[in-house]
């Protein structure tokens, strides 16, 4: 009568034990896999070879001025990076306050500049844009694009010296240095190099303005935006003692250093 196979070695048989039986069968031992196989023995690929196997694709990023199409998501931007533990209504409050500030608060002494830069997820930087060069509401260009994209990324700079230290007896405005505030990046693009490309353009533009030096408030207790500057070039400097050097207007037990860079100093890599 024909055995039953239980495993490798063991057969049972209705037949008596006298009777004799068959050789026992041993599988073949299973081929060997290479360290480096795409493919481990249970026939399924490890999660890093499968990526390497189909890399993501990261969208291209791009900083750009920030336009008007682009003003809800500014506002949603700063809103969640710096107040993120509010919840409806007032976090949409939040937002409306911060757009109208951005539409219509951004008035500026004459001769001096002020601009938002963005970080764009899939946009592009001149394509299909709709509109006059020279038209301008608030800090955004009054042009449309048809290739928008998504914020990711906010930075504003200027050169109104609101925050930098007042010049002689008669606490004149400084000039030739550039001002960076509200830099903010969403948290799920944070430590992708973004907040580096916001400053590399801030920069750029300052350049272009004729600054020599730029400037920022960094809060004390944020460790990784301190070395953040510092790896760019900048340097904390030290207030003189008893030197009413004006700050952002924060929260009462808010902490700022300064930090400035010269424009000709190399950025670290």
């Amino acid at each position: 009568m024909r055995s039953l196979t239980l495993g490798p070695s063991l057969t049972v048989s209705p037949t008596s034990s006298s009777m004799k039986q068959p050789p026992p069968f041993f599988p073949p031992p299973p081929p060997r896999v290479p360290h480096d196989s795409s493919v481990s023995k249970l026939g399924a690929c490890r999660a890093t070879q499968f990526v390497d196997l189909f890399p993501a694709v990261t969208p291209e990023v791009v900083v750009r001025e920030a336009r008007l199409e682009d003003s809800w998501e500014v506002a949603e931007t700063h809103c969640s990076s710096f107040f993120p533990g509010y919840s409806f209504p007032l976090d949409f409050m939040l937002r409306v306050n911060r757009l109208v500030g951005m539409l219509s608060g951004f008035s500026i002494p004459t001769g001096c500049r002020r601009t938002c830069l963005v970080a764009v997820i899939g946009g592009s930087v001149d394509m299909f844009l709709i509109g006059a060069e020279d038209f301008k509401i608030g800090g955004f260009d009054g042009r449309f694009s048809l290739s928008k994209g998504y914020v990711a990324g906010i930075l504003t700079i200027d050169t109104v010296a609101d925050f930098l230290p007042r010049k002689g007896p008669l606490r004149e405005r400084r000039t030739g240095i550039a001002y960076i505030s509200n830099v903010a990046v969403r948290e799920r693009f944070r430590r992708k190099g973004i907040a580096k490309r916001l400053i590399a353009k801030a920069e750029a533009q300052a350049r272009s303005w004729g600054c020599h030096a730029i400037a920022l408030h960094c809060d004390s207790n944020n460790p990784g935006a301190t070395k953040l500057y510092k790896d760019q070039g900048f340097r904390c400097i030290k207030v003189p003692e008893g030197a009413d050097w004006p700050q952002p207007k924060t929260a009462p037990d808010v902490r700022f250093t300064f930090m400035m860079k010269l424009l000709n100093t190399p950025t670290t890599a």
